[in-house]
């Protein structure tokens, strides 16, 4: 399958939403109409969402049928959960459903932001993965850089 881009529009959504349909099939899954307002509500984030601000989005879904849902989702490869410098973790859709990018974590509140890496520095991380990949004999399928520091609000 080719990389669904979600920040090119809503005719995409659709596209996204039959992807994760197929993707949750394959594990003998339904995509609910719970798992599709979980989508939607990542889909249409700016950066990685705490389950409070996936909740915020999908109204009246009871916090542990969010949690069920998001854990299939995470398991069919539409989500992923991460990590964050406070004890909640947070959601985004996978990258090759929502683009390549990497994230800005501020170590004061925990708020976790897209950004795109300039076209030089996603260069050196691939010449950086082809060589740790010849050194050590390691197949490279793909790469993370996230930055941590103090957002405008804490700062």
């Amino acid at each position: 399958m080719s990389e669904v881009l979600a920040d090119q529009g809503h005719a995409d959504h659709a596209v996204l939403h039959g992807a994760a349909a197929e993707r949750v099939a394959a594990l003998d899954q339904r995509y609910t109409a719970s798992r599709r307002a979980l989508v939607h509500a990542l889909l249409e984030a700016d950066r990685p969402l705490t389950i409070t601000e996936i909740l915020a989005g999908a109204k009246g879904m009871p916090q542990s049928s969010a949690y069920r849902n998001l854990t299939v989702l995470c398991e069919a490869g539409v989500a992923r959960r991460l990590p964050g410098v406070d004890d909640l973790g947070r959601f985004e859709l996978a990258e090759d459903l929502a683009g390549h990018h990497h994230h800005l974590q501020c170590t004061s509140c925990g708020t976790l932001v897209d950004f795109a890496a300039s076209p030089q520095l996603e260069r050196a991380l691939v010449e950086a993965a082809r060589r740790v990949a010849a050194e050590t004999g390691y197949e490279i399928t793909g790469h993370r850089l996230d930055f941590d520091g103090r957002c405008p609000a804490c700062a």
